[in-house]
Formats: structure tokens, C-alpha cells, sequence
């Protein structure tokens, strides 16, 4: 993975991270308004030299903005974990609070954006700042030989960061992407909302069938 090599730096923001403005200014109204949640950019989770790299959008306000622990509190993170733990990437219980002993297996979980967007939705400039994160997690985890991208701004996202056209590689559901030059192959999926379940778009079994493609690839 050569090329994310020279990227090192922060895995992951400082929890009082100043960096995005509009960011702050929400996360000081929820510390205000529930003091006992984490309201702060939410570190990557995950099993030491991973080779399954999985990206979501940003935190849930009521799942790992208010939990500390990427996809734990809301539902898109039980559908991620139980598919996990089916295909041998976790192990445990998963209960949605983070010291419910759920342990991952040769995987890791990041967002492309670390902190609470409002309405879910980062801006582009927030997406760019948060970049760098993303980029020393590769760094920091040469073992990572597949990435998961839920949805298509994780997948744009991820293409953008290791200067890939994303041209080359349109972000389809079930889609495999060899990388040149990396040594990595990206792996699509609708986002595992309950907005896209309850709609249809994103069923439990088409979830399967990309864990099997990732499964196949990682033996």
C-alpha cells in the first residue's frame, strides 16, 4: 500500500477538535442538551492489523455521537455487526453500547467523517478537512487489503483520498474495484440506513451478498 505510505500522522481528530465550525457549534448544543453523551469526533474501532477496512458517512446523532463507538446505538450498526459477526469479521454480542464486549476480527470501522453533521449531511469542505484522518488510518494499518464503502460519498470519498479518478470506478451496489497501485480493492454498498431498508433499496440479503464477495477475497 505504497501509496498512502507517506500520509502518517493523527489516526484519529482530538476530541476537542476545532477544525470544522459548523461541527463545534453542534456538538456544544448537544453537550448542552445531553452532557452525558460523547459529542465529540468518534475514533475508528477495530481488531489490530485489520485487512478489512469498513467506511461509513459520518456518527448518528443517536448511534456513535452519542456512544463513542462507530455504528453502536442505532440501526443502520445492527444490521453492520450481525452480518459481521455472520461472516466471521466479529465476535461477541452485539448489544449497541460499547462495553457490550464486541470484538472485531481482522476488520476495522472508521467514518469519512468523524463528527455529527447536521441533518446527516457533511459538507464537502468538512468531508476534505476530515480527509487526513482516513489517509494515516491506511497509513497506520498496512495489513488493510479490502475496503467496504457504505455508500456512494464514503466511496468518492475514499477514491478521492488516494488520488483515483472516480470516473474509473463508479460506486454501484455489490460493485468490486481492483485499485491500481495500492493494494487494495474497494467494495460498494447501499449504506446500511433504515432509511434504505425500510425503502427497499438496501435488503439484508443484498447486504450478504457483498460480505460474501469480501469474504471470498479475504480468505
Amino acid at each position: 500500500m505504497a501509496a498512502v505510505q507517506d500520509s502518517l500522522g493523527p489516526v484519529d481528530p482530538p476530541l476537542d477538535c476545532p477544525a470544522c465550525p459548523r461541527l463545534v457549534a453542534l456538538r456544544d448544543e448537544l453537550k448542552t442538551a445531553h452532557p452525558d453523551w460523547h459529542n465529540a469526533p468518534v475514533p475508528s474501532f477495530g481488531a489490530p492489523a485489520p485487512r478489512l477496512l469498513v467506511i461509513g458517512l459520518a456518527p448518528g446523532m443517536k448511534g456513535a455521537n452519542c456512544t463513542g463507538r462507530p455504528f453502536t446505538g442505532d440501526y443502520a450498526g445492527d444490521l453492520l455487526y450481525k452480518t459481521m459477526i455472520d461472516f466471521g469479521f466479529a465476535r461477541g454480542t452485539y448489544l449497541a453500547r460499547p462495553d457490550d464486549g464486541l470484538q472485531l476480527v481482522d476488520a476495522m470501522i472508521t467514518n469519512a467523517v468523524r463528527c455529527l453533521p447536521p441533518q446527516n449531511k457533511p459538507t464537502g469542505a468538512e468531508i476534505k478537512t476530515c480527509r487526513p484522518y482516513l489517509l494515516s488510518t491506511l497509513s497506520a494499518n498496512p495489513s488493510i487489503k479490502a475496503v467496504l464503502a457504505l455508500g456512494r460519498i464514503a466511496h468518492e470519498t475514499f477514491l478521492t483520498a488516494l488520488g483515483q479518478r472516480r470516473a474509473a470506478f463508479p460506486f454501484a451496489h455489490c460493485a468490486e474495484h481492483a485499485l491500481p497501485g495500492t493494494g487494495l480493492t474497494l467494495f460498494d454498498s447501499y449504506h446500511c440506513s433504515r432509511y434504505n431498508t425500510n425503502t427497499g433499496r438496501l435488503t439484508e440479503e443484498m447486504f450478504r451478498d457483498v460480505f460474501e464477495k469480501i469474504r471470498a477475497h479475504i480468505p
